[in-house]
């Protein structure tokens, strides 16, 4: 049996069972199950569970900057955000403004489908308030970077590092970690090591980020090394 279970195997465990158990599958894994099936191809998704201590700081660091710079202070849902991405997808009729809290992603990877309506945003509230409220920050943050997808079948951190970096996850460098974090948006069509004007520019922002959430300091610019000379030197006498 793959690692994630075949659909309908094993089920996802409830928000309160996960403060003890990893889940054996998502409903990301799932669907993309199921797609693949679809296609006459068959799946086979790279994804090893790690714990937090290996997933490395500079990857906790970014991920929390570029996705919900207040994921320990809020509760589960950005009020303020949600309100105004509602009012704006109200106006325009379009609901593409991400407004999602990591622990709202969460939800949503673990347990509801990609569709964009009203009903589905308030089932990802209620999960995301039930996941609050039975696990740790700490604990969330774990589940999130084991369960986010990373690519064409490339799921959780320590997978995603291996393929693109070929290093564990507790072994990223500052820019390797920025560049995982990049294209979290968008990952099926953006991989970390692109070179191309998204994934750049995505770089910069995810570290501009950083910089102002204070979870990263820049290091100094060197200056060029000075060359010392003797002042009495052209001053000897042949």
């Amino acid at each position: 049996m793959p690692p994630w279970g075949p659909p309908g195997a094993r089920p996802v465990p409830s928000p309160e069972k996960l403060a003890r158990e990893n889940p054996p599958t998502t409903q990301m894994l799932l669907r993309r199950a199921r797609q693949a099936e679809a296609r006459g191809k068959r799946f086979q998704p790279r994804w090893t569970w790690v714990p937090l201590s290996r997933l490395g700081l500079p990857l906790q660091n970014a991920v929390i900057a570029a996705e919900d710079s207040t994921f320990y202070q809020h509760r589960g849902v950005e009020w303020g955000l949600t309100r105004a991405a509602f009012l704006e997808s109200w106006k325009t009729g379009r609901r593409d403004r991400g407004a999602s809290t990591l622990t709202q992603q969460v939800a949503r990877n673990l347990y509801l489908s990609p569709e964009k309506t009203y009903l589905r945003k308030a089932r990802e509230i209620v999960l995301a308030q039930r996941l609050e409220k039975a696990l740790s920050k700490d604990r969330l943050l774990e589940i999130y970077l084991n369960i986010a997808e990373w690519g064409d079948g490339i799921f959780g951190a320590e997978a995603a590092a291996r393929a693109y970096f070929g290093k564990s996850a507790a072994d990223l460098t500052w820019d390797e970690a920025i560049a995982m974090t990049s294209v979290l948006p968008s990952p099926r069509r953006h991989r970390p090591t692109d070179t191309g004007r998204w994934v750049s520019s995505r770089k910069a922002w995810v570290l501009q980020r950083l910089v102002t959430t204070r979870r990263y300091t820049p290091p100094a610019p060197v200056d060029p090394p000075l060359v010392m000379t003797d002042p009495q030197e052209d001053e000897r006498d042949d």
